[in-house]
């Protein structure tokens, strides 16, 4: 009766164990195409970066670490940060489209990349509106004295120049990434389209 009741156990367990393999080899697969979206992601990263810098090379004629001091003194680490996240999640978002077969999934992460362009549209905006409102709270604090105008008029300038040039790179920014979404999106449906007419035929 004992070895019954053993061999039943014995069974159970191995019924309940038997799933694991397969649990195991999802998560193993699911892990791989993380990983894998994550390699595209940063490769589509930095050569986009690549890219921006010799662009920017060869209209300025200034140096990589030139341009590098002048988007520091300009930009602030504060919105070259965010903006990198923001278009790092874009180039994630575009990554994991591309790779989906299931429509459902491609369009939540249309949507996802949407949502990361528009808020690089956001945050262009939100730095314009910033140094502008910077601008007029420095001017509004100082003195204008035939002494100071020059140093108020300076001083201006540098947060103008943050509120123009934040909105200068994050729209255009934002437009490419949204199309490089859409546009994306629309050949992975006519490929899916393709795909459903040659089965019917």
């Amino acid at each position: 009766m004992s070895d019954m009741s053993l061999t039943q156990d014995t069974v159970e367990a191995e019924i309940v164990e038997a799933p694991q393999p397969k649990k195991s080899a999802e998560a193993l697969n699911k892990l791989r195409f993380v990983a894998g979206n994550l390699s595209r992601t940063v490769s589509y990263f930095l050569g986009l970066t690549v890219l921006v810098l010799g662009g920017a090379v060869a209209i300025t004629k200034t140096s990589v670490t030139e341009i590098a001091s002048w988007a520091e003194s300009i930009l602030g680490y504060g919105f070259i940060g965010l903006l990198a996240i923001l278009i790092a999640g874009s180039l994630f978002s575009l990554a994991n489209m591309t790779r989906q077969k299931n429509m459902a999934n491609c369009n939540l992460w249309l949507e996802t990349g949407l949502h990361m362009a528009g808020g690089i549209t956001t945050l262009a905006l939100t730095f314009t509106l910033l140094g502008i409102s910077l601008g007029i709270g420095g001017l509004s604090e100082q003195a204008l004295t035939p002494e100071t105008v020059q140093d108020v008029i300076r001083s201006l300038t540098a947060q103008f120049s943050l509120a123009f040039m934040t909105t200068v790179i994050g729209l255009p920014t934002a437009a490419l990434l949204r199309g490089a979404l859409l546009i994306s999106h629309a050949h992975i449906m006519t490929k899916n389209s393709e795909a459903i007419l040659e089965n019917q035929a």
